[in-house]
Parts: C-alpha cells; structure tokens; sequence
C-alpha cells in the first residue's frame, strides 16, 4: 500500500483478493476493483451480501494487506473508521471513549463535535447507558475527532430505525462537509446509498467486481424527492438483476 497520494484524495486499484478456503481452495474475493474518491464525496458500495464490501474496506483502512493491487490514501489527514458495531470501550465514558483516540484535540472542538451529534448531555455516561442509537453517535464523534481526510463507514446505521437512521445521515453529512472528509460507505441499503452519496458503485457478486459507478451530479441538499426516487428504482432493479443472474 502506498501512503500518500494527492492531497485529499483517495486511490484504489485492487486486481485481486483472496482466501485460502478450509477446503485448502483458493476462494477469490474481489478482482479488477479500481476507482478514485475526493475531498467532501461521499462514495456507497452496494452489492449482493457476501460480495467482498466490508473486505474493501478492511483493505482500503490497511488491516488487510494480503492483495494485489495498490491502494494511495490523502497525503494529508488521518483515516476514521466507523464499525458495524459502535466498539465502545464498555469500562470508559463517552468522553473518554472518543478521547483515547484524539488525546490532543482541544475542549472547544471536542464540544462542538458533541453538540453536533446530540451526545452533549452524555458526556459522562457508560456505553451500558446509551441507547444503539446513542452509541452510534459516539462512533461517529470518535471518527471525526481526529479529523480525518479519510473516513470509512461499514453500514454505521444498521438496526436503527428509519426515522433516527434518516436524522443521523443528516448530521453525519453536515460533518462531512465542515471536515472536507473523502468518504467510502458500505451499506445493504438503496435508500441509504442514494441519500447520502455522490456516487453509488455497484458490485457484482463473488468476485466482485465494479459494475458501474452511478453518479447522482445534484448536490444532496437539492434533489428532488422524484430524482432520489428515480435513482432509487433504477439501484434496486440493477440488485434485482445481479441477485437473479446466474
């Protein structure tokens, strides 16, 4: 992996991800995976479960470095994860749980980054405390208090409802754009893909592989309901297409 490229911007160019399978086969998971993100766009990868998203991740975030490829991170900035599940520290406060991870960031930043996602009120409470939704919120708070020009999110609001999921891809994408913040999300959900993203890759199935890049060129905050409707039916009949094709 190289780690550094442009400033701000993300590169990705995986010819092959495999495993050894228990059987002694060779399992190939991903294969000819190769695009680019910049500062502030929010990139979705949606495919069939099982296709090789949350590997791309793990790939792109550097905690798996067995592949064939190349991948260049922004020259500038740290990298923010945001898990499946919130991985709080269950013996730390919310406070502590994101301060482990930026120990030099300043109280005013820190607050500001609290207040924005609701948590300033629970500064002081314990993970065992916090509703799912409350403790997604911290993820997010950890991710960003390093300040990322990188961030990674592996379906941040799954089990969530739709109306507090709708409200925390508000306040995640008014974070993304005060923070400059290149953005790759995997997510299960169309719906999610299409509101929070400027583009949407769709993967095939195993090995997977870039089917197209869909971009959706009006900014978040201006599409219509029939734009976001109409990408939406036109995501769903090309996963409907991959889930019944051979």
């Amino acid at each position: 992996m190289s780690p550094a490229g442009e400033s701000g911007r993300l590169e990705i160019s995986i010819t092959c991800k495999s495993y050894v399978a228990p059987s002694g086969a060779r399992l190939e998971v991903l294969r000819d995976v190769v695009f680019g993100i910049g500062p502030r766009e929010v990139v979705a990868l949606v495919g069939p479960s099982g296709c090789g998203k949350t590997t791309l991740l793990r790939i792109v975030a550097g905690l798996d470095p067995d592949f064939e490829g190349d991948v260049v991170r922004p020259a500038a900035g740290r990298l923010g994860m945001v898990f499946q599940e919130p991985r709080l520290l269950a013996w730390r406060t919310v406070e502590d749980n994101v301060r482990l991870v930026a120990p030099d960031a300043d109280a005013a930043t820190l607050t500001a980054l609290f207040d924005a996602l609701e948590l300033g009120g629970h500064r002081a409470h314990y993970p065992g405390e916090l509703s799912l939704g409350l403790a997604r919120r911290v993820a997010l708070a950890r991710a960003f208090a390093v300040d990322p020009a990188l961030l990674l999110l592996d379906e941040p609001f799954v089990s969530l409802d739709q109306p507090l999921a709708r409200r925390l891809r508000q306040q995640l994408m008014a974070l993304i754009e005060t923070h400059g913040t290149a953005t790759l999300l995997v997510t299960h959900d169309p719906e999610e893909a299409v509101s929070l993203a400027d583009r949407v890759l769709l993967l095939s199935s195993r090995p997977a592989r870039i089917l197209a890049d869909i971009a959706i060129p009006t900014p978040r905050r201006a599409r219509s309901d029939a734009e976001v409707q109409a990408t939406l039916a036109a995501l769903r009949a090309r996963l409907a297409a991959i889930g019944s094709s051979p």
